[in-house]
């Protein structure tokens, strides 16, 4: 299951841990993504929270959190080739893996086709 939160990241449970990245939407309207600065394995974060910067050949952008969370790890593969969040933002290209601590957090979420409308 993936939800959306307004912030443009997503966050796909996957039994007892779940992946947060950012949104298709996200990175097209960054562009070419070249750096990335990750938030700090081991804490937590509150839903909303910025954990982390996105840079792109146009801008910069603070990645929030979709949910209440503790952090376990981040993506390797992504920290060492920035560009996977361009070919696959919501797949290969994920930021985090993740441990949710609100699982109520989950009904403010939007599905996949409320945050298509979302963004138009």
């Amino acid at each position: 299951m993936t939800k959306y939160h307004t912030e443009h990241t997503w966050l796909r449970i996957e039994s007892d841990t779940a992946l947060v990245g950012i949104t298709v939407h996200a990175q097209e309207t960054l562009g070419d993504i070249v750096f990335i600065e990750f938030a700090e394995a081991g804490k937590t974060y509150a839903q909303g929270a910025v954990a982390g910067v996105v840079e792109s050949v146009k801008a910069a952008a603070d990645v929030h959190m979709p949910a209440t969370l503790t952090l376990l790890q981040v993506n390797e593969a992504l920290h060492a080739d920035p560009s996977l969040a361009n070919t696959d933002p919501e797949g290969a290209g994920w930021f985090y893996k993740v441990q949710l601590n609100n699982l109520a957090e989950m009904d403010g979420l939007m599905d996949a086709q409320a945050y298509q409308l979302f963004t138009g």
